[in-house]
């Protein structure tokens, strides 16, 4: 790609070939504002080009929501963009992906607003009751018994000054038991604006493969602010962090090990600005889906 140069020990996944990729998208027509064909058909025309990947893209309105059990099967890697349509993604379809992840068959890609996602959140009260039994062990004896509380309203945005989430709370009676009450993540922020403003990205970890050809400091344009905390567990890697001349900052890229899968998140977005159009979130998201393809199996 023009102005990103491909970096040594990158020729290895670069010839990988025949690795699956699905693109999958919500497909809302507002992101014609932005994208001629759909923002998901311009992330899989990318991959496509770049060669070494199969890679099919899938809609929410396609038969049996682009999620059958072929199409995931044939993938390596999921790339998921969702928004106003989570709620039409059911748990048991978010539980078949996360299966796949958790086996470590599938690795899932997630972008900006699809934090909310079915699988994303599956992934994330995964994770949190993995912590929550390497927190608690119950080391001598002690036994350990779990209350996992569900947010009361998923699809509502914490408060900035809420508890955040995933907490844990463990209560010790007598004769040995300890009781944890943990919450389970929002998987949301406190406050975002799409005002279409420039951000402004630190590459934290460059010798990741995610971050391989990208800058130390880069901006995008445009793009919509998210505000920390994010309420979800403590990632294990935190490749790019993004701020805004207004004091906002967030964790613009992150992974997580869920079972023997990965699944990385990726901020930068919103539909209506041409994001996955431009050469940096493009190249994170080529070097995210060689990365986790070479990771799984």
């Amino acid at each position: 790609m023009a102005g990103l140069p491909r970096t040594k020990g990158w020729s290895l996944l670069a010839r990988m070939s025949d690795t699956g990729v699905l693109v999958w998208d919500e497909r809302q027509p507002r992101q014609r504002e932005a994208y001629d064909n759909f923002l998901g058909n311009a992330i899989a025309g990318h991959l496509r080009a770049q060669g070494g990947l199969a890679v099919r893209s899938a809609g929410l309105d396609d038969a049996d929501q682009g999620l059958t059990e072929a199409a995931l099967d044939a993938s390596r890697v999921l790339v998921w963009w969702g928004h106003v349509r989570h709620r039409d993604v059911p748990p048991e379809t978010g539980q078949r992906i996360l299966d796949r992840v958790v086996a470590g068959r599938l690795s899932l890609i997630v972008l900006h607003s699809a934090h909310w996602a079915t699988p994303f959140v599956a992934a994330m009260d995964h994770r949190t009751r993995e912590d929550a039994r390497r927190l608690f062990p119950g080391n001598g004896g002690e036994r350990v018994e779990f209350e996992f509380v569900e947010p009361e309203n998923r699809y509502q945005a914490p408060a900035a000054d809420a508890v955040v989430t995933p907490s844990y709370q463990p209560r010790k009676f007598p004769g040995g038991l300890t009781r944890v009450r943990v919450h389970l993540p929002i998987c949301c922020f406190p406050a975002w604006r799409a005002d279409g403003e420039p951000s402004f990205s630190r590459t934290l970890l460059p010798d990741h493969p995610i971050a391989a050809g990208i800058p130390a400091e880069f901006s995008l344009p445009q793009s919509e602010m998210y505000d920390e905390p994010l309420h979800v567990p403590d990632p294990d890697e935190v490749i790019f962090e993004d701020r805004w001349p207004t004091g906002e900052w967030f964790r613009g890229g992150m992974v997580w090990q869920i079972g023997r899968g990965r699944l990385f998140y990726f901020r930068p977005g919103h539909e209506t600005y041409p994001i996955f159009h431009l050469p940096i979130p493009l190249r994170v998201i080529e070097n995210a889906v060689r990365w986790l393809a070479a990771e799984s199996g």
